[in-house]
């Protein structure tokens, strides 16, 4: 090791991990103040806008605790900022051992505020809005690029600093988080069966509406024709909300 690259590695470990580490000789202590602030408080106020529900749940003083956390035990594989909020995400699911500050829903809550950062900059764009066809049954949708359905444990939709559930209720939430024509990302609470419908939408290649139905109806152990009504009206909001989006047969 060069003694360049020893004194890059101090400086690293220093500004990472302040309280612990020694900081690297000839280097003005006011300086490296200033570099140690910086970038800890810039991570810090990523993840504070970033992860904003999560943040509320925390004092001022356990949130500072957990970024530095972060800082210290995860290794980020990527040098883009935008990618830190995915790296804050994998910390929480592999490397924050359960503390009794963290609440038990905090690696599912994280994930849906990340889905929506990931969506709001996702690439890509949907093709133009076509003219609804007229027999929906007979007509062929897939799932948008940008629909994302979604299952946890918890209600992390619901989740805010009065509203924090401990136990899961055994209950399963299903949503679907999407970016619209409009650019604006939005989320739709939906139930098993939609679930399973966007899922089968999600497959190539796209069956019609009706043989979807059929499929749903298998499962269900019902007969198709009394899913009719409810599926043609819940395929056309699905397309208004560009969730679903027209497909070639």
């Amino acid at each position: 090791m060069s003694e360049f690259q020893r004194v890059q590695r101090e400086f690293t470990q220093f500004i990472r991990d302040p309280d612990h580490r020694t900081a690297p000789q000839g280097i003005e202590s006011r300086r490296l103040g200033i570099y140690r602030d910086l970038f800890f408080n810039n991570i810090n106020s990523f993840l504070s806008n970033g992860f904003p529900v999560c943040r509320s749940l925390y004092s001022d003083v356990d949130w500072d605790v957990l970024v530095r956390d972060f800082m210290i035990k995860h290794q980020c594989a990527s040098p883009y900022f935008l990618k830190i909020a995915e790296e804050f995400l994998e910390y929480l699911q592999s490397q924050r051992s359960g503390l009794d500050i963290d609440p038990p829903f905090l690696s599912e809550l994280a994930h849906y505020e990340w889905v929506e950062l990931a969506l709001d900059v996702a690439e890509g764009d949907l093709p133009a809005a076509g003219d609804m066809v007229d027999d929906i049954l007979s007509g062929h949708f897939r799932l948008s690029p940008l629909a994302w359905p979604l299952a946890y444990q918890f209600p992390v939709h619901l989740i805010s600093v009065d509203n924090r559930p401990q136990n899961a209720d055994g209950e399963a939430t299903y949503i679907v988080v999407y970016r619209n024509r409009a650019d604006s990302v939005e989320f739709l609470e939906i139930n098993a069966v939609t679930a399973r419908l966007l899922a089968l939408f999600d497959e190539a290649p796209s069956p019609s509406v009706g043989e979807l139905l059929r499929v749903i109806a298998g499962e269900l152990q019902t007969e198709v024709e009394s899913l009719y009504g409810f599926g043609t009206e819940l395929v056309s909001q699905l397309v208004s909300l560009d969730i679903l989006i027209i497909a070639e047969p």
